[in-house]
């Protein structure tokens, strides 16, 4: 039986991390008693692990993992290694604020076997202007640094065939802060099959939005200078 391991990063999430794994469990069912809804705990400052371990509890196909602070890209990296080495089939990330629907993953199941990876584009996004600006400053770069137009570089709701993914993981650097960003450009550019379907987008449902004009300004630069250098063993 196909297996899915659906990889969630949490950094303080205690306000909606209850939520969103009651949300989702229900797809990880769906997917066969072998799948698993691996909740990775970025060095939390609250009691997220803690929420995560009771929950678990109860719910066998639940995997709690804490890790020391790493930042957002590093602990998906962490995930996506994580399965691979489990023997997952397919690897699925989104995230643990609550902005995701999880009744919109079956449609993306259904094109599993189609596409080495179903990613979903924030066709009406309710986050806010800063991160909005983000994602078109960060298509901007995308596009600058290496000829490709990703329609959503950066979404946390995509779907990999994990045999298509064992072979490029190893292009993102070790603890990469972009890491969903970077496998959308290297899919673009190893000419993977790549399906974008539509995705609904809520309001974060707790917790701060951490991003600012300061925040972005870096997160710019910093992108620019690590795709230019990235770029030679991509292309390669």
């Amino acid at each position: 039986m196909e297996k899915v391991y659906f990889i969630i990063p949490a950094y303080n999430e205690s306000e909606t991390i209850h939520q969103v794994l009651e949300e989702w469990y229900p797809q990880v069912e769906r997917c066969g008693k072998d799948s698993r809804l691996v909740v990775i705990d970025d060095g939390s400052k609250d009691n997220t692990y803690a929420l995560l371990t009771e929950f678990a509890q109860n719910h066998p196909q639940v995997v709690p993992v804490t890790k020391p602070n790493g930042g957002h890209g590093a602990t998906i990296l962490y995930g996506y290694h994580y399965a691979l080495q489990q023997g997952a089939d397919y690897i699925f990330q989104t995230d643990s604020d609550g902005q995701t629907d999880p009744s919109e993953f079956p449609a993306f199941w259904d094109l599993r076997k189609d596409y080495d990876m179903v990613i979903g584009y924030r066709n009406k996004r309710q986050d806010g202007i800063s991160r909005i600006f983000v994602t078109k400053v960060l298509k901007l770069v995308i596009f600058l640094c290496f000829g490709a137009n990703v329609k959503d570089a950066n979404t946390p709701f995509r779907l990999m065939k994990a045999e298509t993914l064992a072979k490029y993981i190893d292009l993102i650097p070790k603890d990469y802060f972009l890491t969903n960003v970077l496998i959308s450009v290297i899919y673009q550019k190893k000419n993977c099959r790549v399906k974008y379907l539509p995705i609904t987008f809520r309001p974060r449902q707790g917790g701060v939005n951490s991003i600012n004009m300061k925040r972005i300004q870096k997160i710019g630069r910093q992108a620019w200078h690590d795709f230019r250098v990235i770029r030679k063993s991509i292309e390669r």
